[in-house]
């Protein structure tokens, strides 16, 4: 990716500014983790049985334990430590577990994790194809994030999408490895198909409506499907959740209580009770009925 700046009414390109340690990566990343990937920082050169874990970090909104590794060059394989690190994890959570509970002085539960959501993210200034090709599985918990520093102090943080097709490794794996069968069985990938099993035509058919114009709000926004919701996130936050239930959805806003103009009165104050995803506005809808005008609160909360 070629990044210009703007000079007298024309482009200059800009120089890149590598790395010379993996030392600087780790802490240009863990400094400004929660912008860069909106998870919590737990802690720094974690060790675990004789294992040194870069940064261990956590998924507010997963509730999943996140393990985020350095690497400035590109000849290390990212398959074999993934599979390493994510099995290590699973071994030992009751350690994850305490070092959260030290590090963040609060009592996170066994139960209160959830542990098929867990993953493991390798960043580097770049990757080479069979590196991108041996993660290419949909439920294998690896990720890969490029970042990239430029003179003038300008940085670029690009995570790397898994293709579309890509497969699971249960179809794909054929191998004795206890390691990757582990992570086979614990590790799940939750989509739109995982939330609409099961579901009437009728429910599917509203789904797809409100996905399609809360995706049509702005052209950067994406689905991001987790255990219990679908979210739809822009610049890697989600400004609004859908759980898919048998007779209608169910929308939460992530918005404050009091930040959102409603004149017709649809939503419900969420802030005092129990509630997946994030915000303070629910709604159900079973018919589109009133879709524009529940688009024009959605909208809102893009400001």
């Amino acid at each position: 990716m070629q990044l210009y700046q703007t000079q007298a009414q024309s482009l200059v390109e800009l120089t890149e500014d590598p790395f010379r340690l993996e030392r600087e990566i780790q802490t240009l990343f863990e400094n400004n983790l929660y912008s860069f990937t909106g998870l919590e920082f737990i802690k720094s050169e974690f060790t675990i049985k004789n294992n040194r874990i870069d940064t261990l970090a956590f998924d507010p909104e997963s509730q999943a334990f996140v393990i985020i590794e350095y690497k400035r060059e590109r000849n290390y394989s990212v398959i074999d430590q993934g599979v390493s690190y994510l099995n290590l994890m699973l071994d030992y959570k009751a350690d994850f577990i305490v070092e959260y509970n030290e590090s963040q002085s609060k009592h996170l539960k066994r139960h209160d994790v959830d542990w098929s959501q867990s993953r493991i993210i390798f960043v580097s200034p770049s990757f080479t194809d069979f590196q991108k090709q041996s993660t290419n599985f949909k439920d294998l918990g690896i990720e890969l994030w490029e970042i990239k520093r430029y003179q003038g102090g300008i940085v670029s943080v690009n995570p790397l999408q898994k293709a579309k097709s890509a497969p699971s490794i249960k179809q794909v794996q054929k191998v004795d490895s206890e390691d990757i069968q582990k992570i086979a069985k614990e590790i799940q990938q939750y989509d739109e198909a995982y939330h609409l099993v099961d579901k009437s035509d009728d429910i599917k058919e509203l789904y797809e409506q409100f996905r399609d114009a809360i995706l049509n709000l702005s052209p950067d926004s994406e689905i991001n499907p987790k255990k219990l919701y679908i979210g739809f996130k822009k610049a890697k936050r989600n400004f609004t959740y859908i759980e898919i239930q048998r007779k209608f959805l169910r929308l939460t806003l992530n918005a404050k209580m009091g930040s959102i103009d409603d004149p017709k009165g649809l939503l419900k104050d969420v802030s005092m009770i129990g509630h997946w995803g994030v915000g303070d506005y629910r709604l159900d809808v079973s018919d589109t009925e009133n879709l524009e005008y529940i688009l024009s609160l959605i909208k809102q909360t893009l400001k």
